[in-house]
Protein backbone atom coordinates (compact mmCIF):
# COMPACT_ATOMS: atom_id res chain seq x y z
CA UNK A 1 0.00 0.00 0.00
CA UNK A 2 1.63 3.40 -0.76
CA UNK A 3 1.91 5.58 1.59
CA UNK A 4 1.47 9.64 1.71
CA UNK A 5 4.09 11.70 0.69
CA UNK A 6 3.65 14.18 3.85
CA UNK A 7 5.36 13.19 7.30
CA UNK A 8 2.08 12.27 8.52
CA UNK A 9 2.50 8.49 10.30
CA UNK A 10 -0.18 5.56 9.84
CA UNK A 11 0.16 2.35 10.39
CA UNK A 12 -1.46 -1.65 9.78
CA UNK A 13 -3.49 -3.11 12.25
CA UNK A 14 -3.94 -7.04 12.75
CA UNK A 15 -8.10 -5.94 13.72
CA UNK A 16 -9.77 -8.70 11.61
CA UNK A 17 -11.80 -7.44 8.69
CA UNK A 18 -15.21 -7.07 8.53
CA UNK A 19 -15.02 -7.50 4.64
CA UNK A 20 -12.47 -9.81 3.11
CA UNK A 21 -10.82 -9.34 0.04
CA UNK A 22 -12.41 -9.08 -3.65
CA UNK A 23 -12.68 -11.77 -6.35
CA UNK A 24 -12.99 -15.45 -6.23
CA UNK A 25 -15.73 -17.79 -6.49
CA UNK A 26 -18.63 -17.37 -4.21
CA UNK A 27 -17.27 -13.38 -3.32
CA UNK A 28 -20.92 -12.48 -2.55
CA UNK A 29 -22.04 -14.67 -0.17
CA UNK A 30 -18.73 -14.35 1.27
CA UNK A 31 -19.24 -10.74 1.78
CA UNK A 32 -22.93 -11.03 2.90
CA UNK A 33 -21.74 -13.34 5.69
CA UNK A 34 -18.96 -10.96 7.04
CA UNK A 35 -21.40 -7.78 7.44
CA UNK A 36 -22.41 -6.69 10.52
CA UNK A 37 -25.75 -7.04 13.01
CA UNK A 38 -27.25 -3.85 12.95
CA UNK A 39 -29.73 -4.44 15.89
CA UNK A 40 -27.29 -3.04 18.47
CA UNK A 41 -26.96 0.46 16.88
CA UNK A 42 -29.33 2.82 19.08
CA UNK A 43 -30.59 6.08 16.89
CA UNK A 44 -30.03 9.07 18.82
CA UNK A 45 -30.44 12.04 16.31
CA UNK A 46 -30.18 12.77 12.72
CA UNK A 47 -26.88 14.46 11.70
CA UNK A 48 -27.56 14.83 7.88
CA UNK A 49 -28.66 13.73 4.37
CA UNK A 50 -25.92 13.49 1.81
CA UNK A 51 -26.02 11.69 -1.99
CA UNK A 52 -25.33 8.88 -0.92
CA UNK A 53 -27.54 8.18 2.47
CA UNK A 54 -28.64 9.34 5.62
CA UNK A 55 -26.07 10.32 8.73
CA UNK A 56 -27.71 9.55 12.67
CA UNK A 57 -25.83 10.00 15.61
CA UNK A 58 -26.15 6.41 17.12
CA UNK A 59 -25.28 4.69 20.20
CA UNK A 60 -23.42 1.19 20.08
CA UNK A 61 -25.46 -0.93 22.53
CA UNK A 62 -22.88 -3.53 22.31
CA UNK A 63 -19.34 -1.38 22.47
CA UNK A 64 -20.42 0.22 26.11
CA UNK A 65 -22.43 2.57 24.52
CA UNK A 66 -20.05 4.01 21.81
CA UNK A 67 -21.11 6.87 19.93
CA UNK A 68 -20.84 6.25 16.57
CA UNK A 69 -22.04 7.76 13.31
CA UNK A 70 -24.30 5.66 11.60
CA UNK A 71 -25.00 5.92 7.40
CA UNK A 72 -27.78 4.20 5.94
CA UNK A 73 -27.38 3.64 2.37
CA UNK A 74 -30.06 2.46 -0.12
CA UNK A 75 -28.38 0.33 -2.73
CA UNK A 76 -30.21 -0.80 -5.54
CA UNK A 77 -30.48 -4.17 -6.34
CA UNK A 78 -29.85 -6.57 -9.63
CA UNK A 79 -30.75 -9.77 -10.22
CA UNK A 80 -27.98 -10.92 -8.55
CA UNK A 81 -28.43 -8.73 -5.54
CA UNK A 82 -26.17 -6.53 -4.54
CA UNK A 83 -24.28 -5.05 -7.47
CA UNK A 84 -20.17 -6.79 -7.46
CA UNK A 85 -19.74 -2.94 -8.08
CA UNK A 86 -21.19 -1.76 -4.63
CA UNK A 87 -19.34 -4.69 -3.03
CA UNK A 88 -15.86 -4.51 -4.40
CA UNK A 89 -16.03 -0.44 -3.00
CA UNK A 90 -16.97 -1.79 0.35
CA UNK A 91 -14.37 -4.65 0.15
CA UNK A 92 -12.04 -1.67 -0.74
CA UNK A 93 -12.98 0.85 2.07
CA UNK A 94 -12.75 -1.88 4.46
CA UNK A 95 -9.51 -3.23 3.42
CA UNK A 96 -8.07 0.19 3.72
CA UNK A 97 -9.21 0.42 7.02
CA UNK A 98 -6.38 -1.65 8.66
CA UNK A 99 -3.91 1.38 7.49
CA UNK A 100 -5.83 3.58 10.13
CA UNK A 101 -4.48 6.56 8.36
CA UNK A 102 -5.84 9.57 11.13
CA UNK A 103 -7.04 11.78 8.53
CA UNK A 104 -9.28 9.21 6.93
CA UNK A 105 -12.59 8.73 9.66
CA UNK A 106 -12.81 4.94 10.82
CA UNK A 107 -15.08 2.37 9.14
CA UNK A 108 -15.97 0.72 12.07
CA UNK A 109 -18.76 -1.69 10.70
CA UNK A 110 -20.98 -2.53 7.71
CA UNK A 111 -24.16 -4.00 8.25
CA UNK A 112 -27.22 -5.66 6.30
CA UNK A 113 -30.78 -3.58 7.08
CA UNK A 114 -33.89 -4.55 5.87
CA UNK A 115 -34.39 -5.65 1.84
CA UNK A 116 -36.83 -2.98 0.56
CA UNK A 117 -38.81 -5.79 -2.34
CA UNK A 118 -41.23 -3.37 -3.85
CA UNK A 119 -38.48 -0.83 -4.62
CA UNK A 120 -35.97 -3.14 -5.69
CA UNK A 121 -33.13 -1.83 -3.02
CA UNK A 122 -31.31 -3.21 0.31
CA UNK A 123 -30.75 -0.89 2.96
CA UNK A 124 -27.09 -1.06 4.29
CA UNK A 125 -26.06 0.39 7.50
CA UNK A 126 -22.22 1.90 7.46
CA UNK A 127 -20.92 2.60 10.99
CA UNK A 128 -18.45 5.22 11.29
CA UNK A 129 -16.31 6.95 14.42
CA UNK A 130 -18.03 9.94 15.23
CA UNK A 131 -17.10 13.24 15.83
CA UNK A 132 -19.17 16.00 16.75
CA UNK A 133 -17.82 18.99 14.46
CA UNK A 134 -17.28 19.72 10.86
CA UNK A 135 -15.05 22.19 9.52
CA UNK A 136 -18.74 24.32 8.03
CA UNK A 137 -19.97 24.56 11.87
CA UNK A 138 -16.26 25.27 13.15
CA UNK A 139 -15.73 27.92 10.47
CA UNK A 140 -19.41 29.25 11.22
CA UNK A 141 -18.15 29.77 14.77
CA UNK A 142 -15.40 31.28 14.37
CA UNK A 143 -14.91 35.08 15.64
CA UNK A 144 -13.52 38.24 13.78
CA UNK A 145 -10.74 38.21 12.05
CA UNK A 146 -10.94 34.35 11.66
CA UNK A 147 -8.56 31.69 11.75
CA UNK A 148 -4.67 32.69 11.56
CA UNK A 149 -2.28 31.65 9.03
CA UNK A 150 -0.40 29.08 11.22
CA UNK A 151 -3.53 27.35 11.75
CA UNK A 152 -4.60 27.29 8.26
CA UNK A 153 -2.09 25.36 7.37
CA UNK A 154 -2.13 22.75 10.24
CA UNK A 155 -5.53 22.15 9.03
CA UNK A 156 -4.66 22.15 4.80
CA UNK A 157 -2.09 20.12 5.47
CA UNK A 158 -4.23 17.35 6.72
CA UNK A 159 -6.76 17.65 4.44
CA UNK A 160 -4.30 17.08 1.96
CA UNK A 161 -2.64 14.40 3.44
CA UNK A 162 -6.80 12.12 3.57
CA UNK A 163 -6.82 13.40 0.31
CA UNK A 164 -3.49 12.10 -0.93
CA UNK A 165 -3.93 8.78 1.08
CA UNK A 166 -7.42 7.97 -0.89
CA UNK A 167 -5.90 8.83 -4.21
CA UNK A 168 -2.95 6.83 -3.40
CA UNK A 169 -5.44 4.13 -3.17
CA UNK A 170 -7.48 4.61 -6.26
CA UNK A 171 -9.83 6.48 -4.35
CA UNK A 172 -11.79 9.85 -5.40
CA UNK A 173 -14.00 10.93 -3.10
CA UNK A 174 -16.00 12.92 -5.15
CA UNK A 175 -17.48 15.13 -2.52
CA UNK A 176 -15.14 17.32 -1.12
CA UNK A 177 -16.33 20.05 1.11
CA UNK A 178 -16.82 21.60 4.60
CA UNK A 179 -19.62 19.78 5.84
CA UNK A 180 -17.24 16.19 5.16
CA UNK A 181 -14.20 17.26 6.86
CA UNK A 182 -14.57 16.44 10.60
CA UNK A 183 -12.76 18.17 13.08
CA UNK A 184 -12.09 16.83 16.66
CA UNK A 185 -11.70 18.80 19.72
CA UNK A 186 -7.99 18.07 19.75
CA UNK A 187 -7.74 19.51 16.42
CA UNK A 188 -7.18 16.54 13.86
CA UNK A 189 -8.95 16.70 10.31
CA UNK A 190 -10.82 13.57 9.50
CA UNK A 191 -12.12 13.65 6.36
CA UNK A 192 -15.91 11.93 6.05
CA UNK A 193 -18.84 10.84 3.62
CA UNK A 194 -16.73 8.62 1.13
CA UNK A 195 -18.02 5.79 2.14
CA UNK A 196 -19.14 4.82 -1.73
CA UNK A 197 -16.92 7.06 -2.94
CA UNK A 198 -15.56 5.78 -6.40
CA UNK A 199 -12.59 3.60 -7.05
CA UNK A 200 -11.54 5.68 -10.26
CA UNK A 201 -10.02 3.96 -13.85
CA UNK A 202 -8.37 6.29 -16.72
CA UNK A 203 -11.76 8.12 -17.29
CA UNK A 204 -15.30 7.52 -15.49
CA UNK A 205 -18.41 8.34 -16.64
CA UNK A 206 -19.93 11.20 -15.23
CA UNK A 207 -22.78 11.26 -12.51
CA UNK A 208 -25.51 13.65 -11.56
CA UNK A 209 -24.40 13.34 -7.48
CA UNK A 210 -20.91 14.46 -7.69
CA UNK A 211 -19.65 17.13 -5.52
CA UNK A 212 -21.46 19.89 -3.82
CA UNK A 213 -21.99 23.01 -6.63
CA UNK A 214 -19.80 25.24 -5.05
CA UNK A 215 -17.00 22.79 -5.03
CA UNK A 216 -17.49 21.38 -8.26
CA UNK A 217 -14.42 21.89 -10.70
CA UNK A 218 -14.64 23.27 -14.41
CA UNK A 219 -14.85 19.50 -16.27
CA UNK A 220 -18.06 18.24 -13.85
CA UNK A 221 -19.73 21.65 -14.67
CA UNK A 222 -18.91 20.82 -18.42
CA UNK A 223 -20.03 17.18 -18.13
CA UNK A 224 -16.18 15.91 -19.40
CA UNK A 225 -14.41 12.75 -17.65
CA UNK A 226 -12.80 12.95 -14.53
CA UNK A 227 -10.85 11.72 -12.18
CA UNK A 228 -8.83 12.60 -8.41
CA UNK A 229 -8.08 16.50 -9.65
CA UNK A 230 -12.02 17.29 -9.15
CA UNK A 231 -10.72 16.57 -5.17
CA UNK A 232 -7.47 18.99 -5.69
CA UNK A 233 -10.22 21.26 -7.21
CA UNK A 234 -12.71 21.25 -3.83
CA UNK A 235 -9.41 21.37 -1.66
CA UNK A 236 -8.72 24.72 -3.84
CA UNK A 237 -12.23 26.08 -2.89
CA UNK A 238 -11.77 24.77 1.06
CA UNK A 239 -8.25 26.09 1.01
CA UNK A 240 -9.28 29.69 0.06
CA UNK A 241 -12.96 29.40 2.22
CA UNK A 242 -10.67 29.05 5.57
CA UNK A 243 -9.14 32.22 4.71
CA UNK A 244 -12.31 33.67 3.49
CA UNK A 245 -14.40 32.43 5.84
CA UNK A 246 -17.50 32.01 3.17
CA UNK A 247 -17.40 30.09 -0.04
CA UNK A 248 -14.82 31.40 -3.13
CA UNK A 249 -17.46 30.51 -5.89
CA UNK A 250 -21.01 30.34 -4.87
CA UNK A 251 -23.62 30.35 -8.11
CA UNK A 252 -26.86 29.06 -8.07
CA UNK A 253 -26.63 26.91 -11.64
CA UNK A 254 -23.96 25.19 -13.17
CA UNK A 255 -23.61 28.00 -15.38
CA UNK A 256 -23.52 30.43 -12.90
CA UNK A 257 -20.78 28.52 -11.50
CA UNK A 258 -18.75 28.59 -14.41
CA UNK A 259 -19.28 31.90 -14.58
CA UNK A 260 -18.08 33.19 -10.83
CA UNK A 261 -15.32 30.51 -12.05
CA UNK A 262 -13.88 32.55 -15.21
CA UNK A 263 -14.30 36.28 -13.30
CA UNK A 264 -11.20 34.52 -11.03
CA UNK A 265 -9.54 32.13 -13.10
CA UNK A 266 -10.12 34.07 -16.38
CA UNK A 267 -11.81 32.10 -18.92
CA UNK A 268 -10.26 29.49 -21.28
CA UNK A 269 -8.62 29.55 -24.41
CA UNK A 270 -10.43 27.93 -27.35
CA UNK A 271 -7.25 25.28 -26.75
CA UNK A 272 -7.77 25.05 -23.07
CA UNK A 273 -11.72 24.18 -23.86
CA UNK A 274 -12.57 20.36 -23.61
CA UNK A 275 -14.35 18.37 -26.32
CA UNK A 276 -17.88 19.15 -24.42
CA UNK A 277 -21.69 20.27 -25.99
CA UNK A 278 -21.01 23.51 -24.14
CA UNK A 279 -19.03 26.01 -26.71
CA UNK A 280 -16.20 27.54 -25.93
CA UNK A 281 -17.40 31.14 -26.67
CA UNK A 282 -20.83 30.68 -24.44
CA UNK A 283 -19.01 32.66 -21.43
CA UNK A 284 -17.53 36.16 -22.47
CA UNK A 285 -13.67 36.30 -22.85
CA UNK A 286 -12.21 37.85 -19.57
CA UNK A 287 -9.19 38.19 -18.02
CA UNK A 288 -7.71 36.28 -14.97
CA UNK A 289 -7.60 38.22 -11.16
CA UNK A 290 -5.53 38.19 -8.88
CA UNK A 291 -6.59 34.93 -6.38
CA UNK A 292 -5.14 36.55 -3.51
CA UNK A 293 -7.63 39.55 -4.30
CA UNK A 294 -10.76 37.19 -4.28
CA UNK A 295 -9.57 35.49 -1.14
CA UNK A 296 -8.70 38.74 0.47
CA UNK A 297 -7.09 38.36 3.53
CA UNK A 298 -3.85 39.42 4.82
CA UNK A 299 -3.20 35.48 6.29
CA UNK A 300 -2.71 34.72 2.55
CA UNK A 301 0.92 34.41 1.93
CA UNK A 302 2.48 34.56 -1.72
CA UNK A 303 3.51 30.81 -1.25
CA UNK A 304 -0.24 30.32 0.03
CA UNK A 305 -1.42 31.65 -3.33
CA UNK A 306 0.47 30.12 -5.56
CA UNK A 307 -0.29 26.94 -4.19
CA UNK A 308 -4.18 27.78 -4.69
CA UNK A 309 -3.11 29.04 -7.78
CA UNK A 310 -1.98 25.40 -8.72
CA UNK A 311 -4.78 23.65 -7.00
CA UNK A 312 -7.43 25.97 -8.87
CA UNK A 313 -6.11 25.46 -12.65
CA UNK A 314 -8.64 24.92 -15.56
CA UNK A 315 -6.84 21.88 -16.94
CA UNK A 316 -7.01 19.55 -14.45
CA UNK A 317 -3.80 17.72 -16.07
CA UNK A 318 -1.85 21.07 -14.82
CA UNK A 319 -3.57 21.10 -11.61
CA UNK A 320 -1.10 19.95 -8.52
CA UNK A 321 -1.38 16.74 -6.90
CA UNK A 322 -1.98 15.74 -3.85
CA UNK A 323 1.63 14.17 -3.04
CA UNK A 324 2.89 17.40 -4.55
CA UNK A 325 0.54 19.81 -2.30
CA UNK A 326 2.32 17.93 0.49
CA UNK A 327 5.66 19.22 -0.60
CA UNK A 328 4.68 22.91 -1.83
CA UNK A 329 7.00 25.20 -0.58
CA UNK A 330 3.72 26.75 1.31
CA UNK A 331 4.27 24.20 3.72
CA UNK A 332 8.16 24.16 3.93
CA UNK A 333 8.85 27.70 3.89
CA UNK A 334 10.07 29.16 7.18
CA UNK A 335 10.77 25.99 9.05
CA UNK A 336 7.59 24.67 9.27
CA UNK A 337 6.67 21.25 10.34
CA UNK A 338 3.27 19.81 10.89
CA UNK A 339 2.22 17.52 13.89
CA UNK A 340 2.22 13.93 13.11
CA UNK A 341 -0.66 12.04 14.49
CA UNK A 342 -0.13 8.42 14.73
CA UNK A 343 -2.76 5.73 15.99
CA UNK A 344 0.50 4.42 17.89
CA UNK A 345 1.45 7.54 19.69
CA UNK A 346 -2.07 8.00 21.23
CA UNK A 347 -1.93 7.28 24.52
CA UNK A 348 -4.75 6.89 27.03
CA UNK A 349 -4.22 10.42 28.33
CA UNK A 350 -4.02 12.17 24.89
CA UNK A 351 -6.29 14.59 23.64
CA UNK A 352 -7.30 13.06 20.93
CA UNK A 353 -7.91 9.74 22.90
CA UNK A 354 -10.33 11.96 25.24
CA UNK A 355 -11.91 13.55 22.47
CA UNK A 356 -12.99 9.78 21.39
CA UNK A 357 -14.24 8.73 24.57
CA UNK A 358 -16.33 12.12 25.22
CA UNK A 359 -20.08 12.85 24.17
CA UNK A 360 -19.60 16.72 24.57
CA UNK A 361 -17.29 18.00 21.92
CA UNK A 362 -14.43 20.15 23.33
CA UNK A 363 -13.49 22.52 20.21
CA UNK A 364 -10.06 23.82 19.33
CA UNK A 365 -9.40 27.10 19.69
CA UNK A 366 -9.71 29.00 16.45
CA UNK A 367 -8.78 32.40 17.54
CA UNK A 368 -5.92 33.82 15.21
CA UNK A 369 -4.01 35.27 18.13
CA UNK A 370 -2.86 31.96 18.38
CA UNK A 371 -0.90 30.83 15.51
CA UNK A 372 1.02 28.25 16.44
CA UNK A 373 -0.91 25.46 15.04
CA UNK A 374 -1.43 23.57 18.64
CA UNK A 375 -4.79 23.79 20.01
CA UNK A 376 -5.42 22.68 23.49
CA UNK A 377 -7.88 19.96 24.58
CA UNK A 378 -9.16 22.28 27.13
CA UNK A 379 -9.62 25.57 24.58
CA UNK A 380 -12.76 26.66 24.40
CA UNK A 381 -14.23 28.32 21.18
CA UNK A 382 -15.41 31.49 21.14
CA UNK A 383 -18.82 32.09 20.33
CA UNK A 384 -19.15 34.40 17.39
CA UNK A 385 -20.18 38.27 17.46
CA UNK A 386 -23.19 39.26 16.66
Amino acid sequence: MPSTAGSMAYKTSSRPMGVVGVGGVGEQQQQRRAMGDSSHYEEIALIGNGAYGTVYKARDTANEGQMVALKKVRVPLTEEGVPMSTLREISLLKQMEKYEHPNIVRLLDICHGPRLEHEQQLVLYMVFEHVDQDLASYLERCPSPGLGAERIKYLMYQILSGVDFLHANRIVHRDLKPQNVLVTAAGQVKLADFGLARIYDVHMVLTSVVVTLWYRSPEVLLTTSYATPVDIWSCGCIFAELFRRKPLFSGQSEADQLSKIFDVIGTPSIDEWPDTSLPWNTFANRPPTSLSNAVSSSELCDAGTELLEQMLAFDPARRVTAAESLQHRYFRDDGYTPITFSPSSLSSSSPVADSARSDTPVPMSCSSNDDSGHSSADGQLPEPDN
